[in-house]
């Protein structure tokens, strides 16, 4: 079952392994970390991934995204194809230089997801 990270996290924060796909070559990254972040308005993917997959960056200057704290930063968009509890997810995802991205809710809006804080672990609803 999807769990919680405490080594990276305090408190610990639910996290979700996902596999990415260049869409050009078919070349695999899998279990790459992501923080389940419903606050986060779209998903940010590690910079070490998308190396390994060999996509190449967007041209231009980046986009802009601002962090809860505040401050601004401009970051590259690479589009990748990504698999998250056996769905594909064909977009656009922004490049962090973090070593774990964000799952945002350009992707948590289409799926339902029960959040098990004192069991510190996570599982899709399926009604």
């Amino acid at each position: 079952m999807p769990s919680y990270d405490a080594s990276r996290f305090n408190p610990p924060a639910p996290v979700a392994q996902v596999t990415l796909r260049n869409p050009a070559t078919g070349t695999v990254v899998s279990n790459v970390v992501l923080l389940v972040d419903s606050g986060a308005d779209i998903t940010l993917l590690p910079r070490k991934a998308i190396v390994e997959l060999g996509v190449g960056l967007a041209t231009g200057p980046g986009y802009e995204v601002a962090g809860f704290d505040g401050t601004k930063s401009f970051v590259p968009a690479v589009n990748v194809d990504m698999v998250f509890l056996r769905r594909l997810f064909k977009g656009q995802y922004l490049v962090i230089d973090e070593d774990q991205g964000i799952l945002g809710r350009d992707v948590l809006n289409h799926i339902a997801l029960l959040l098990d804080g004192p069991g510190l672990s996570w599982k899709e609803h399926r009604p």
